[in-house]
């Protein structure tokens, strides 16, 4: 997303035009998808590079919608521009579109009632902008040693399926002897090939009930649930997923957010079902009159750290400036954990697939060594 400051009256025109466009068809975009948070990173942080540049948002929302080459984006900023022509503010022209939280809705509704638009939408922009690194961080953490994972799969499946059957025929015209491991091999070379076709549309079905079902609470209580359990893979998961926290608490609370809004606004930031839970239990807690160390305290999602931190922060008014402190150890854990993850991954992958394989090498290549010694 770039903009250029000429053509701030050519995009007026351009914009209007899209009006044009029918209701229906226009819901029908809205819907179907949203925003990144790619693209909402480039979008605050424009928005506030603007503002702060004295062009007013109305102005800023044309520059936007005339640099913007995505379909759907560019109806999406225009939805936005046509609100605030007819009088509405940035944050009421968000506060119905299902790809912007309520988080943000009441963080620019707060900025405009204060005057610190520029700085609000600066500061969504930085949120977004982590949140993405963070994402980044995660996704190479994990990928490849899911390439690895699939790929043993894949090995240890054609070699049940074509390559043991071979060794199977040259068993049967010997009429050998087979030890227990190479029978074991070659029934299990039997189910896969009579089983081949349900394990594979198995597959195929939960892949397609993943995608169908990924914004179901059962399904993501579920999901989030294991992997909670995965060695190392659960525990780098819930850094990331804190870090997001610390740094939307941080961000609220420099907007002067009380603290039980903060929750709630954050609650709906989150989708980690086990800190979405906790969230909802000490945003109770809140409202009973439990200070926020306490609340986090009954939880064990959060460190001891944090709780002591939180705590010297109640005691001194420094909650800001703590959780944006947390915010950067917890961004600099994952950012290590993210490295380590494929450090110890990486081996440990490569020896559970090498001991697969070789176990079932050494079932077929067991009973040649045995012939060999009988005709020798």
């Amino acid at each position: 997303m770039a903009f250029d400051l000429a053509n701030i009256e050519q995009s007026k025109s351009k914009a209007i035009s899209k009006e044009t466009t029918s209701f229906l068809e226009k819901e029908i975009v809205l819907f179907r998808k949203g925003f990144s948070n790619k693209v909402k990173e480039d979008f605050y942080t424009e928005v506030s590079v603007l503002l702060n540049a004295g062009v007013n948002l109305k102005e800023t929302l044309e520059l936007l919608y005339n640099s913007q080459k995505n379909k759907h984006n560019k109806d999406m900023i225009n939805t936005m521009l046509t609100d605030v022509i007819s009088g509405k503010s940035l944050s009421e022209s968000v506060k119905d579109l299902k790809s912007f939280s309520r988080y943000e809705y009441y963080s620019l509704k707060i900025g405009e009632e204060t005057g610190r638009t520029p700085e609000i939408t600066k500061q969504l922009g930085d949120f977004f902008s982590r949140k993405n690194e963070q994402r980044r961080h995660l996704i190479n953490g994990l990928t490849y040693p899911a390439i690895i994972i699939s790929t043993a799969l894949l090995v240890v499946i054609f070699m049940l399926q074509f390559v043991v059957p071979i060794f199977q025929d040259i068993f049967k015209q010997q009429n050998a002897e087979l030890p227990g491991i190479t029978l074991f091999v070659m029934s299990l070379s039997q189910k896969t090939q009579e089983y081949g076709w349900f394990i594979l549309l198995t597959i195929v079905g939960i892949i397609i009930s993943i995608v169908l079902l990924k914004e179901n609470p059962k399904y993501l209580k579920l999901k989030d649930a294991l992997l909670r359990r995965i060695p190392f893979i659960g525990d780098f998961i819930k850094t990331v997923y804190l870090s997001q926290f610390t740094q939307a608490v941080a961000l609220l609370t420099a907007s002067k957010v009380p603290v039980v809004n903060s929750i709630k606004l954050v609650k709906q930031m989150i989708r980690y079902q086990p800190l979405t839970q906790a969230l909802e239990a000490i945003e109770l807690e809140l409202l009973k009159g439990k200070s926020l160390s306490y609340s986090l305290s009954k939880h064990n999602i959060f460190d001891d750290k944090m709780i002591a931190l939180v705590k010297v922060a109640e005691e001194t008014n420094q909650t800001q400036y703590m959780f944006e402190r947390l915010n950067q150890q917890y961004n600099t854990k994952v950012q290590q954990r993210s490295k380590m993850l494929s450090t110890v991954l990486e081996p440990t992958i490569i020896l559970i697939v090498g001991v697969f394989v070789g176990f079932i090498l050494v079932a077929m290549y067991l009973p040649m060594f045995e012939l060999s010694n009988v005709m020798g």
